[in-house]
């Protein structure tokens, strides 16, 4: 499997779970085990964002976390990753505050691993 970018990734992972539903992901996903083949490959990134992806809506839903999993919601990424349209945005207006108030909204279990999240649920 080739890797893509890291947002043609989250951008497909948003859309699974709008085209699954949030239960019907969260099983397949767990079933799957995809988030340990991706940190098998070395994908952190994209094993942090399933694994937060999982996590938040497991929370939504009111399902217990799946503890097989625990070893890793203990690592983060060495740096945060932004959004690409927040990236383009600082770079334009050098204003820091941007990133700072886009950090501080992020849903928490995404930053929890330093990935700036603020919005899955409306893809188009």
């Amino acid at each position: 499997m080739e890797r893509s970018s890291f947002e043609i990734f989250k951008s497909n992972i948003c859309h699974l779970v709008k085209d699954k539903g949030e239960l019907s992901f969260i099983r397949d996903m767990l079933c799957s085990d995809e988030v340990s083949k991706l940190y098998e490959r070395k994908w952190y990134a994209e094993c942090l964002y399933l694994l937060a992806m999982i996590d938040s809506l497991s929370r939504k839903n009111n399902i217990p976390l799946y503890n097989g999993y625990n070893k890793l919601r203990t690592g983060k990424l060495d740096t945060v990753l932004y959004p690409s349209d927040i990236i383009a945005m600082y770079t334009l207006s050098g204003d820091e505050s941007i990133l700072k108030k886009s950090y501080e909204s992020s849903i928490p279990e995404f930053k929890r691993f330093n990935i700036v999240e603020n919005e899955i649920a409306n893809v188009v």
